[in-house]
């Protein structure tokens, strides 16, 4: 738990450091390859090959190419499209993507969860009620495919450790998890990225070596750790400790001029579903036990 508490409060400063100087300026997929380039050196000094068998190495990148390269991917564009509040509470939805994965992997299907998933695209209507455009919803879409592949990261990385030695030692193999989404980074930077938007001041520079070394390499390392010390409600719930989190930070130091009553009406509607979601979850616990 107190990985995942330490990595909330390191990661609430994020999505505003992306929104206010990156955002925009910063081409995202340089951004991106940035990122992962550096996490990825982090590790690369602490990893031993021997530990891990070819598949579980596979697996292990694997992980890393769907929550961080195609996660990023995905996370970056979605600040062209919306304001980093807006982002910060459409993440909201990756407990009930945890949820549906668990479903999905133990053969089961909770049709609440699809009732919980409508309420909350409610609250994020009510939030731009009066300005709603196709910008707006692709990025709503934009942000739960970056949900989506948070998701299948930490639920695949929960399984992967289930079957791995309890005393595997972790920082000499996380460097593959950084080397699967440098698959994806590299990629996408040379086919898709803007060489001409590159960092042009040492601040951005600054905030992309911040976000590299520290929200990214050390970040998803000590999150992931906690998820496997966690059951997965927890760790659900505390995926959406970043959300609050996020929203003071930018509020108070970036953005105080924000529609409030909005925003919180929004905000509230989606709670909400998380509520009927967790009211659900515990009558079911009871009705089994």
């Amino acid at each position: 738990m107190g990985y995942l508490m330490g990595v909330t409060a390191l990661w609430a400063f994020s999505f505003s450091l992306i929104g206010v100087y990156l955002a925009g300026q910063v081409d995202s997929y340089f951004a991106v390859l940035l990122r992962v380039t550096l996490a990825m050196l982090v590790f690369l000094p602490f990893l031993r090959p021997g530990l891990l068998r070819g598949k579980q190495r596979l697996a292990l990148m694997g992980l890393g190419a769907i929550q961080l390269g195609v996660m990023y991917t995905f996370f970056y564009q979605s600040f062209l499209l919306l304001s980093v509040p807006e982002v910060l509470l459409f993440t909201i939805f990756t407990p009930i993507y945890i949820a549906l994965l668990d479903d999905l992997l133990f053969g089961r299907f909770t049709p609440i969860y699809l009732v919980t998933a409508l309420l909350a695209v409610l609250g994020a209507g009510v939030i731009r009620y009066d300005g709603v455009d196709s910008g707006f919803w692709m990025g709503f879409l934009v942000v739960q495919g970056a949900n989506l592949c948070f998701a299948i990261g930490q639920v695949g990385y929960r399984r992967l450790a289930a079957d791995l030695p309890p005393t595997l030692a972790w920082h000499n193999v996380f460097g593959w998890f950084f080397i699967g989404a440098m698959v994806v980074a590299l990629p996408a930077y040379l086919l898709f990225g803007n060489s001409a938007a590159l960092p042009t001041t040492s601040l951005q520079w600054g905030v992309l070596a911040w976000l590299g070394l520290v929200a990214s390499g050390v970040g998803y390392f000590a999150w992931n750790q906690g998820a496997t010390k966690v059951n997965a409600g927890t760790l659900a719930i505390m995926n959406n400790a970043l959300v609050p989190a996020g929203l003071i930070v930018n509020l108070v130091i970036w953005n105080r001029d924000a529609d409030i009553p909005r925003l919180l009406l929004g905000a509230l509607i989606i709670a909400a579903s998380l509520w009927l979601n967790h009211w659900w979850c515990q009558r079911r616990q009871v009705a089994v036990s």
